[in-house]
C-alpha cells in the first residue's frame, strides 16, 4: 500500500509541506473538506507515509461493498443522526489506546460555508490530546502540515485557533477540487 500511496501522490502531483510531530496521539482535523478527492488524497498520503490513521464518517459510508474498504483503511462510522456522545467514546477509545491518530474534518461537510463543528476539539481536549491541524491546497496541490494546538483553551476559543492557524496557512475553498490530470 505504501508503493501505491506514493505512486498517486506522483501521478496527482500532490506534495506535501511541514513534518508530522513525533506523537503518539493526536486529533488531525483536515481543512477544507471540499470534495471527495479530499478522502482519496489523504488516503494516499497516509499510505505513502505508513502512518495509522483511523477516521469518523457517516454511517452510510461503510454500508454494501465499501464499508469493508472503509473500515480496513481505519474509519469508525458514526450516525449523524444519533449522535449521542459519540465524541466522549471517541475520546475514551484514544485514551485507552497506547498510539491512535484521529483524522476528522472540522466543517464535517463538503458544503462552502460551512462553520467549523466542534467535535474535532471536544475528542481531543477530553483525550488530553493536541490538534494536529492539516490543509489541502488543491491549487498549488499541497498537503500541509501545521503545528500542533494544544486543547487548553475554553472549546469556542481552541475552534477558532484551530480554524484560524488553518486560514492563516492557505486553507480555502476557492480552488475547486479535481482528479489527476
Amino acid at each position: 500500500m505504501r508503493s501505491a500511496g506514493r505512486m498517486w501522490m506522483k501521478l496527482a502531483d500532490w506534495r506535501v509541506e511541514g513534518t508530522f510531530p513525533d506523537l503518539p496521539r493526536v486529533v488531525v482535523a483536515i481543512a477544507p473538506h471540499s470534495s471527495n478527492w479530499d478522502f482519496v488524497n489523504v488516503v494516499a498520503l497516509v499510505f505513502a507515509l505508513g502512518l495509522r490513521v483511523s477516521f469518523i464518517g457517516k454511517h452510510t459510508l461503510f454500508l454494501g461493498p465499501l464499508g469493508g474498504f472503509m473500515r480496513w483503511v481505519g474509519g469508525v462510522p458514526v450516525d449523524r443522526r444519533r449522535p449521542e456522545d459519540a465524541a466522549g467514546a471517541a475520546a475514551q477509545r484514544m485514551r485507552e489506546t497506547d498510539g491512535m491518530w484521529l483524522g476528522m474534518t472540522p466543517e464535517g461537510t463538503r458544503r462552502a460555508g460551512s462553520a467549523y463543528k466542534s467535535g474535532f476539539y471536544r475528542i481531543a481536549a477530553a483525550a488530553d490530546v493536541p490538534v494536529l491541524p492539516v490543509f489541502l491546497d488543491y491549487r498549488r496541490r499541497v498537503i500541509g502540515i501545521l503545528p500542533p494546538v494544544e486543547t487548553n483553551l475554553p472549546l469556542d476559543e481552541g475552534v477558532a485557533r484551530v480554524r484560524a492557524q488553518l486560514l492563516a496557512h492557505g486553507c480555502r475553498r476557492d480552488a475547486r477540487a479535481r482528479p489527476p490530470s
